[in-house]
């Protein structure tokens, strides 16, 4: 048994790509998309016909939204919808980063991507809205779900961010751990941060404990994996979302890989706390690492929407 199998065994499998032929070969369960990977999926020769479609669509819409904006929107639920033939589960499609601040626009923006999949005959039950972990865009989660429209609660660095998404009833939250750790080497040069010392995995793993000690029903996926040693220190959370290079590597490895969470273990030394704004806003202010990636990570992710719309625009 491979270390990929015996995690199937564990973790509900997700795979973090917007590339169908990659979908194909390692069957996961759910997928993630973000626009780094809308992006990068676009760029395949394989998606030049949903690009043109996505165009098509646009020319003909008449929603009141610009041509370039409707064309990402169609091509991001295009994709969505082809990954949704393959995998049995879940698709996360992301609002635009840019609205990431503005909770009334998070919300308009996340009921058009359903309608367009319901208009797609994909069912609201099989789609993840995928918002960053702002303090508006949690807000705007609240609303959602309480709409039946499920969430994804993205770029969560912080403990205080897990805690507010829960309490706001998120289905899922995507809480990252390679970019936790790229935070920590540039900052602590010469620290371990091996295995279990591994400030991403310890990060995911204080919040599973605490959601699991007291009752959450949110999702915990793990997110943004360096390495498969970082995988590996996970193994048992709910879900881990995993770049196909270290799924293939997990893939060709056949040793043993032991489970480190598990619900009926679960464990916390933090007391239960309620996250307001001003406590929220305040546990961000201290805590820089959180601060300054949850800030490049929506700045990366507008900056890859522009060009993805420079790339539609072509056509357009």
């Amino acid at each position: 048994m491979s270390k990929l199998e015996a995690l199937r065994k564990m973790t509900i499998v997700v795979a973090d790509t917007g590339d169908i032929e990659a979908i194909r070969a390692h069957k996961p369960v759910d997928a993630t998309t973000n626009p780094s990977l809308i992006l990068k999926a676009a760029s395949l020769e394989s998606s030049r016909p949903l690009l043109e479609k996505a165009a098509e669509w646009a020319r003909s819409a008449d929603n009141g939204d610009d041509l370039i904006t409707n064309a990402c929107d169609y091509l991001a639920v295009s994709i969505g919808r082809e990954i949704l033939q393959i995998i049995p589960g879940l698709i996360s499609t992301e609002v635009d980063a840019r609205l990431s601040f503005d909770t009334q626009a998070t919300i308009s923006k996340a009921k058009k991507i359903i309608a367009m999949y319901e208009d797609a005959g994909v069912s609201r039950d099989r789609v993840l809205i995928k918002i960053a972990s702002t303090w508006e865009g949690i807000q705007a989660a609240r609303m959602l779900e309480q709409e039946g429209i499920h969430c994804n609660l993205t770029l969560l660095f912080n403990f205080h961010q897990a805690v507010a998404c829960a309490e706001a009833g998120a289905t899922l939250i995507s809480p990252f751990v390679g970019r936790i750790l790229d935070w920590y080497k540039a900052n602590q040069p010469g620290e371990d941060f091996t295995g279990a010392n591994d400030p991403g995995v310890q990060s995911v793993s204080r919040i599973y404990n605490y959601y699991k000690t007291y009752g959450y029903k949110t999702v915990v996926m793990g997110a943004s994996f360096r390495s498969t040693d970082e995988v590996e220190h996970l193994a048992g959370c709910d879900k881990l979302t995993i770049s196909p290079d270290i799924l293939a590597k997990l893939d060709s490895d056949a040793a043993e890989l032991p489970q480190r969470l598990a619900a009926s273990e679960a464990h916390t030394n933090d007391e239960r706390i309620t996250v307001n704004e001003a406590s929220f806003r305040w546990a961000m202010n201290e805590d820089p690492m959180a601060t300054e990636k949850l800030a490049d990570g929506i700045r990366r992710f507008a900056a890859d929407q522009r060009l993805l719309e420079q790339q539609l625009g072509e056509l357009l």
